[in-house]
């Protein structure tokens, strides 16, 4: 009969862990994303989400940017989605399949150099393939470098995990106590 409490506490916490878990399932949901950016003259990092509803139905879905904030190391200048030239038709995010058959989502963004207004220096990111190159002197050489992405995984999950162990915890706490004054 001692069991019986321990399993009730425990599907409880479970039921609870997993309606938390699940709640926004069925629903879209905003994607995150952080991306980093390796050339032989510069770095940087970013972030980017978009709403997953709004992807179109073509052969490569893309989407509109929500929102993307990027900057490059050691230079305190932020680009972003209003730094799109193209804005705010542009930057897109848009679905990419590996060798190995993963999908992920990868950037489509244009944008000039703030850190020195003066420069013709533009920057392009067009899935993994960094380009920084002169809008005013077409023979110049572009420099080219990589980018690379990684999903942010959605809070809502993590939060759900937490809450199932930290009340299943407390149940348990609750279940030791009764039974200290029990004997």
């Amino acid at each position: 009969m001692k069991i019986v409490p321990k399993l009730a506490i425990a599907a409880a916490s479970l039921t609870l862990g997993f309606a938390v878990v699940d709640a926004k399932s069925v629903s879209a949901a905003i994607i995150n994303y952080a991306f980093t950016v390796d050339s032989p003259i510069t770095k940087g990092n970013g972030f980017f989400s978009f709403d997953d509803s709004t992807l179109s139905n073509d052969y490569t879905p893309e989407a509109t940017i929500q929102s993307l904030s990027f900057q490059f190391d050691g230079d305190s200048t932020v680009y972003t989605e209003q730094d799109d030239n193209n804005y705010p038709d542009f930057p897109i995010v848009f679905q990419t399949t590996s060798l190995t058959g993963q999908t992920s989502f990868a950037l489509d963004y244009l944008f000039n150099d703030k850190s020195n207004p003066g420069s013709s220096i533009s920057y392009e990111i067009i899935g993994e393939d960094f380009t920084i190159f002169s809008r005013t002197a077409p023979d110049a050489e572009p420099i080219s470098g990589r980018v690379s992405y990684t999903q942010v995984p959605e809070s809502t999950p993590l939060f759900g995990a937490l809450f199932a162990c930290s009340f299943g915890l407390m149940m348990k706490r609750k279940v030791t106590s009764i039974k200290k004054v029990k004997v």
